[in-house]
């Protein structure tokens, strides 16, 4: 079974962490492991923070996360100006800022970037949970399909 939630919030620096809380209760209720974790709250930061930096003059951004048995899927998307992921230029080892892309793609198993037809910039990123197996609830019998604890 699939299951989502979405946020929409203000394009303002704290929301990124705001975004970072509401999606690690999301990741620890459903008994995902930190080496699952860890890289999805990183990356989905990162792409969080681009979409404050980057997204005027849109007001917000919004955030999308589905699970899918053994599978996260964190879309982030603002209505800012579009760009091309590939033409984005390597960081200096100098430059404080300019990694977030490359984090992104180190830390997720799969990233795209797509130009909306609004002008805006969506983000669609995937990890791989590790294997579970179908447990059975203790009371109900019923099988459950989410990650177990790792």
């Amino acid at each position: 079974m699939d299951e989502q939630f979405s946020i929409t919030l203000p394009r303002q620096a704290y929301t990124v962490a705001v975004m970072r809380d509401v999606l690690r209760t999301a990741l620890r209720a459903r008994g995902i492991c930190d080496d699952c974790s860890y890289p999805i709250l990183i990356a989905a930061t990162e792409a969080c923070a681009n979409a404050v930096d980057h997204g005027a003059p849109a007001p917000d951004y919004a955030v999308r996360v589905r699970f899918r048995s053994s599978l996260c899927l964190v879309e982030i998307s603002h209505q800012g100006p579009g760009f091309r992921a590939g033409r984005v230029p390597l960081p200096e080892v100098e430059w404080e800022s300019g990694r977030g892309i490359l984090l992104m793609r180190a830390l997720m198993d799969d990233v795209v970037f797509h130009a909306t037809a609004s002008g805006g910039v969506t983000v669609w990123m995937d990890k791989h949970l590790h294997a579970t197996e179908p447990t059975r609830h203790p009371q109900c019998g019923a099988a459950s399909v989410l990650p177990q604890p790792c």
